[in-house]
Formats: structure tokens, sequence, C-alpha cells
């Protein structure tokens, strides 16, 4: 068993912004982890306190095969000067012993823990 970690932030508290970011996130971490829902034991999501338009656990109920991942959606603490309209997402899920495990940082969030940060993936507007 291993945990993985990620984050994300979003632009406004807008149930369509926190789909598209959980979104995003979570296509990242199964990727680049070679990750699928059944090998997953639980998922957190915490997010800031200025996010409630939605759970980012809802949105990843519509994901395939997710509907059956046990997730749990948190406050995260309030801490002044902190990163705002956060995502943070900690997952715990069996991995094969030999494979490394790909920590997410997006958007903002990025610059949480640079010692784990990875490029970038194109967002739809940048690739066209």
């Amino acid at each position: 068993m291993q945990a993985i970690r990620g984050a994300t932030t979003v632009s406004e508290n807008t149930v369509e912004a926190i789909q598209e970011a959980t979104m995003e996130i979570l296509d990242e971490i199964e990727k680049r982890n070679n990750l699928h829902p059944t090998d997953m034991i639980s998922v957190t999501f915490s997010v800031t306190s200025d996010l409630d338009a939605i759970f980012p656990a809802a949105v990843a109920r519509h994901r395939p095969d997710w509907n059956n991942v046990p997730m749990i959606d948190v406050q995260q603490m309030s801490v002044p000067g902190s990163l705002e309209k956060c995502i943070r997402i900690l997952i715990h899920a069996y991995i094969k012993s030999n494979s490394s495990i790909s920590h997410i940082y997006l958007r903002h969030a990025a610059k949480l823990r640079p010692d784990w940060n990875l490029p970038q993936p194109l967002q739809a507007s940048q690739s066209k």
C-alpha cells in the first residue's frame, strides 16, 4: 500500500470550476501512476474554506469505476496567508512494489511542493 498526494487550485468557487479541476487532477494521478480505481483503498479530499459549491468526491463518483471507492471531503485548516481556492487529495492504494509514485501538483498548487512538481499538462485551450 502506498499514499499518493496531489493538489490543484480553481479560479472561482463554482460547480464548473471545481468539476474541471477535480477531473483534471484525477486524470493526471491515474495516468502518471498507472492507477485504476479498483486499486484504491480510500481517497480524502480537503478543500479550503472558500470552496463550497460542490464536493470533489461527488465529482469523482461520476468517473468510470469510482462508484465503489470510499471517499470523504473535509475542510482544510485555515492558516493566514495559505493558498486559496485549493483542493488537496490523498489517495491510499495498492501500487506495484517496483512502481515509483508521482505526486501531482497542478496550477497554483505547484508551489506547495516544488520538489514534487512535474511539468503541467496542456490545457485544452493551449493545445489548439
